[in-house]
């Protein structure tokens, strides 16, 4: 025990797949860190990857993710900086390849270790399952998923820190998994460093508060912030946040000193309440944190103390994010300007609407939004005023009929010449027929997953 750190700084370098490429850099080299994380999966992801990957059996990972490390691995291991990410998405087996070869490129061969974490991914074993008696059955609906078996494309369980302790006791220097949770990214490594049992549920609650701090990124250091978001200075090159943890689960947010954004009470309570539903129960793999025992103190100077969280025992059930396919959809925009730029729009929408029906083409949703007018906060009560200098006409539809949503995307142009006037707009050709990658939330019990779950590490 004696050589256990004091304070664990983890660090967030990633909020979602597609965030600041150098903000992981910026991590690394700004100031001392211990560990990593890296974020890139959302719901929407696992479908983005899992098309990915039915086109190409070597895709499927965030491919970003291996650049970046090849960039920073001399780094990292300089400095013992650790990285966890759950960058594998749906082929976590093709990430570790590859971020095993980045690394032998990067010159580090011999002084790294590549943790790999599968298990998660339920497809092949979908059938055995159902057969078993696990429904999956959707969680909002109750349908059992029987009704859409042969639609379903991907099915990954969220798994959480054990695997990720594992690997890093088994001296991985970076952890890949598949579809782990946000907050075990940040909470396996503390669970490692300070060795908290199982049962030890108010530190490991706190260490959840500290993932969902730094999942993120930087919209619990200035960005997407709401209060007085006009004098946060230096959001060109914006501090991801930093958790400096101790042993009894309290910690400190923070940047590096210099960098961009700013760390107050408000901005870190913003970021609290992201996403959030009941807040006394905030249900992860390895326990139910209670959010409303958070106790905030901005110590200024960019600093923000969290203590106080309360846990309770985890479920015996995990949550499966499984994406099937919901058929097709398409898109079309034209922008009317002023005079009447409103009335305009609405006539276009109407000449559509009567083109299509006089096609006999039928869509599940057709929905029309006037872009500067109702399309952020809904329907509003008549047109916009006459005043009003443009409207964007936005037309989308979908449906399982993907003849007729193509046929819909060849209607959009024609009302350039056959609609009304002052139209613009229309640059970058038809619309483009998209499929439906559908979400289906369901709950498994935990011992169908772990029981399969398996920690490899490699040399690199």
């Amino acid at each position: 025990m004696s050589d256990r750190k004091d304070v664990v700084k983890v660090a967030s370098g990633q909020g979602f797949w597609g965030d600041d490429l150098e903000a992981p850099v910026r991590q690394v080299q700004g100031g001392p860190i211990d560990y990593l994380m890296l974020d890139y999966l959302a719901e929407v992801t696992m479908s983005i990857l899992q098309k990915q990957r039915a086109r190409d059996p070597g895709a499927g990972f965030a491919r970003d993710f291996v650049p970046l490390m090849e960039r920073i691995f001399p780094a990292c291991i300089e400095c013992g900086v650790r990285v966890v990410t759950n960058a594998g998405g749906v082929n976590p087996v093709g990430c570790a390849e590859a971020l095993v070869e980045a690394g032998r490129a990067a010159g580090v061969s011999g002084r790294a270790k590549v943790g790999l974490v599968t298990g998660d991914d339920l497809m092949d074993r979908l059938d055995g399952l159902l057969a078993d008696g696990h429904e999956l059955a959707h969680m909002e609906t109750g349908m059992p998923l029987v009704e859409i078996r042969d639609q379903v494309q991907s099915a990954n369980a969220y798994i959480g820190a054990e695997p990720i302790v594992r690997a890093l006791e088994l001296g991985a220097d970076v952890v890949v998994t598949g579809r782990s949770t946000d907050t075990a990214l940040t909470y396996g490594p503390l669970i490692h460093e300070f060795g908290w049992a199982a049962d030890d549920h108010d530190r490991v609650a706190a260490g959840v508060v500290a993932g969902h701090i730094n999942e993120c990124g930087a919209q619990c250091t200035g960005g997407n912030c709401l209060i007085d978001w006009w004098n946060i200075e230096g959001m060109g090159s914006v501090g991801f946040p930093i958790v400096e943890v101790s042993a009894d689960g309290s910690f400190v947010v923070t940047k590096h000193l210099g960098s961009g954004g700013r760390v107050t009470r408000a901005s870190v309570s913003e970021q609290i309440v992201y996403e959030m539903g009941d807040p006394s129960t905030y249900i992860t793999p390895d326990v139910i944190a209670d959010f409303t025992s958070i106790h905030l103190d901005d110590l200024g100077n960019d600093r923000v103390r969290v203590h106080g969280v309360k846990g309770r025992a985890r479920t015996d059930f995990l949550k499966v994010s499984i994406a099937y396919a919901g058929g097709w959809k398409a898109t079309g925009t034209l922008t009317y300007s002023w005079p009447d730029a409103g009335a305009k729009a609405l006539a276009a929408d109407r000449i559509l609407r009567e083109r299509l029906d006089r096609l006999g083409l039928v869509f599940d949703e057709i929905r029309t939004e006037l872009v500067g007018w109702d399309s952020t906060h809904g329907a509003l009560v008549g047109p916009p005023p006459a005043d009003v200098p443009e409207v964007q006409l936005r037309v989308g539809v979908r449906g399982a009929d993907r003849a007729a949503v193509d046929r819909f995307t060849r209607e959009i142009a024609p009302l350039v010449l056959t609609g009304p006037p002052s139209v613009t707009g229309f640059a970058g050709g038809r619309p483009r027929v998209q499929e439906i990658m559908a979400y289906w939330p369901a709950l498994i019990r935990r011992e169908a997953v772990e029981s399969h779950l398996v920690v490899d590490v490699r040399e690199v």
